[in-house]
Formats: structure tokens, sequence, C-alpha cells
């Protein structure tokens, strides 16, 4: 089963575009990162830097996507 984000409700697109993007730019970040600090280990650093990336990104994808339901509410009035 696959999951398409126009299928999704406002707010829920809102969530997953904003972790999605989030971890993704937080995964390379962790992978820049962990190349320097030891490069053994670099691919922990993705998950330690993009999985809070993610958990961040939802949660602005939240606040912008209230938001702008409820002015889109509001100027359909």
């Amino acid at each position: 089963m696959t999951i398409v984000v126009r299928d999704l409700p406002p707010l829920a697109r809102f969530v997953v575009v904003g972790a999605v993007s989030l971890y993704v730019v937080g995964g390379i970040v962790g992978l820049i990162v962990g190349l320097f600090a030891y490069p053994p280990t670099a691919w922990f650093a993705v998950f330690e830097v993009g999985i809070p990336g993610a958990i961040v990104g939802a949660i602005v994808g939240l606040l912008v996507g209230a938001f702008a339901i409820t002015i889109r509410k509001l100027t359909h009035r």
C-alpha cells in the first residue's frame, strides 16, 4: 500500500512534508559532520541529526499547516 501525499488531509500533508524535508537536511548535515569527526561511524550521525530534525520538521509543519488552514478559513467566509 502506497501513501500518496496529495491524498492526505491538509494538516497531515504539512506535517509529512516538514518532517521529511528536515530529515533529509539533517541527515546530510549529520553525514558531513560525521565524516569530519570519525568516518567509520559517520552513518550513525545521519540518524543522530536526522531524527531530531524530522521531529522539529513535523512540529514546524504542524504549526505552519494550522496557521495556513486558519488563514484560509478566515478569508473564505
